[in-house]
């Protein structure tokens, strides 16, 4: 593929975040004296903003809010380090940054993303990195992947891709007349992302080499 913008996702596609995301949950449903969730449900939670999937459990507007505080709580504590790179990932982004820009677009707090890519030593890999504003403003990938490109000053929409792992990058990225790419060693399944309208699939972030070689 030609395109040299390539924006992507982090929870999912390049990092595995699912034991610090399911801690800060449990630990915010607990300050809440609420129950307990499945880890099935908690997947769920991975990929769309925070206050979202808190609603879908069934939370008011004030409790979703509340929620999230705690959720950040614990977090900023001690969560958002316990991720794994994806195997692959690192030598991808090494080699891609070298030939096309890349830019991280995340429905993850832009401070958080911000700290987790300068944790993995990842940052001098992009040219820009995006995320959700703290006050659930800028929340939805669309809304994101939006002020991403605004932001990055791409200029021909047809030279840039969106790179992730849930229905809300392919939609994101259709949204925003983008071509969507979807990763198939993240937390969403292959059905979700067709269902959403992906076409083009990678299984490893090796294949994204081969892809853009």
């Amino acid at each position: 593929m030609q395109q040299n913008h390539l924006f992507f996702d982090l929870d999912g596609t390049i990092i595995n975040s699912q034991k610090g995301i399911f801690s800060s949950i449990r630990y915010a449903l607990k300050k809440m004296n609420l129950a307990d969730l499945t880890d099935e449900k908690l997947l769920s939670f991975i990929g769309p903003p925070l206050i979202t999937s808190f609603k879908k459990i069934g939370m008011t507007e004030e409790q979703a809010v509340q929620a999230v505080a705690y959720y950040r709580e614990y977090y900023q504590a001690s969560g958002m380090f316990e991720i794994t790179p994806y195997m692959g990932i690192k030598e991808t982004l090494d080699q891609l940054a070298t030939k096309k820009k890349l830019y991280l677009a995340t429905s993850k707090p832009e401070i958080f993303a911000k700290a987790i890519l300068d944790f993995l030593k990842f940052t001098p890999y992009f040219t820009g990195i995006y995320g959700a504003d703290m006050d659930n403003k800028r929340a939805e990938k669309t809304e994101v992947l939006a002020y991403a490109i605004a932001s990055s000053g791409l200029k021909d929409k047809n030279d840039a891709v969106m790179i992730g792992d849930r229905e809300n990058d392919i939609l994101g990225a259709k949204e925003n007349a983008v071509l969507p790419i979807g990763v198939l060693y993240g937390f969403g399944t292959i059905e979700e992302l067709k269902d959403a309208g992906g076409e083009i699939f990678v299984e490893s972030p090796l294949k994204l080499l081969e892809l853009f070689s």
